[in-house]
């Protein structure tokens, strides 16, 4: 039975063949290319009718060479851990590149934002930034999300208001998010 390549191997190779010339030691090339921190979450979710559903989610950190750590969270009904660490993986890359002083993160709510009203996005965008400020996968010098697809300025508003609801007094909470 053969195995499907996920993003994340995909990236991977890429980096494999990248790297070969690169005359680095690979115990280096394969401490550069691990994820640093894998936060796989699922929280409960009550619908405007009083359904209840699981809702999965996540936060990678790829690498904590330089912090912040930053990258976007997006909302989609088949993100997956995979394609998270791949994109949080690619931002690192970028960020190295261009020389930017930012390790590389991505997170993920399984969820698609057409289905569901603003209250509810609301009450899932709060939940979901209450579970990261838990175990300390948000904030200013730390980790600092921004938007991605299926998200935008309105959902970093309610992420940095939550975030400053929770750290009264915190002079640089603003500094939780990107694009508000």
């Amino acid at each position: 039975m053969s195995h499907a390549v996920s993003l994340f191997d995909f990236v991977n190779q890429y980096f494999d063949r990248a790297a070969a010339g690169s005359g680095l030691p690979q115990g280096l090339l394969d401490v550069m290319k691990a994820c640093n921190s894998v936060y796989r979450f699922t929280f409960p979710f009550r619908r405007n009718d009083g359904q209840l559903e699981n809702v999965n989610a996540w936060r990678v950190e790829h690498s904590h060479h330089k912090l912040p750590t930053k990258g976007g969270i997006r909302y989609a009904p088949f993100v997956d851990e995979e394609e998270v660490k791949a994109l949080a993986a690619l931002m690192t890359y970028k960020c190295a590149i261009v020389d930017v002083p930012f390790g590389g993160a991505k997170g993920a709510v399984q969820v698609d934002p057409r289905a569901h009203t603003p209250e509810e996005m609301e009450r899932l965008t709060r939940r979901n930034t209450h579970e990261l400020i838990k175990k300390n996968f948000i904030g200013p010098g730390i980790d600092v999300p921004a938007p991605d697809y299926g998200t935008g300025e309105r959902e970093m508003a309610w992420i940095v208001d939550t975030y400053q609801a929770l750290h009264p007094g915190q002079l640089d909470a603003l500094g939780c998010v990107t694009g508000k």
